[in-house]
């Protein structure tokens, strides 16, 4: 096995910069896909659901808001550090903010463009944009 691994012709690590920092896949498969994102300092992803898609996240480094919405449709904001992780159900309104710059491992389902942007700081409410 080799450090690059290939799926879909799309080389493996592959960098995807964001507006919020930037992930790095590195696994993806048609059964999951493994990512680290890095959220810097005061930025956040957008507020957002997936139709499909399930993750869960674990805070490696920095300090992480999650806000996640509970079994009764409540938000519910909750703060998370290294070592910390949560579960991102499908159609739980969910968003990510960085106290300070987190690192985060997601480990979720394959389906990359399941995103339903709320809202967005960077204007990209309605789209699966990077």
């Amino acid at each position: 096995m080799t450090d690059t691994a290939s799926t879909a012709g799309t080389a493996l690590p592959r960098r995807v910069d964001k507006p919020w920092g930037h992930e790095e896949i590195w696994a993806h498969t048609d059964r999951y896909v493994g990512k680290i994102l890095v959220i810097e300092t005061g930025r956040r992803l957008s507020f957002q659901y997936h139709e499909v898609k399930d993750e869960w996240i674990r805070v490696v480094a920095g300090r992480l808001l999650l806000t996640l919405e509970d079994d009764r449709g409540e938000l519910v904001e909750r703060e998370l550090g290294p070592g910390e992780a949560a579960h991102v159900a499908p159609l739980r309104r969910h968003r990510y903010a960085a106290i300070e710059r987190a690192e985060l491992i997601e480990v979720s389902t394959p389906e990359l463009s399941d995103v339903v942007r709320l809202q967005d700081d960077f204007g990209r409410e309605g789209t699966s944009a990077p």
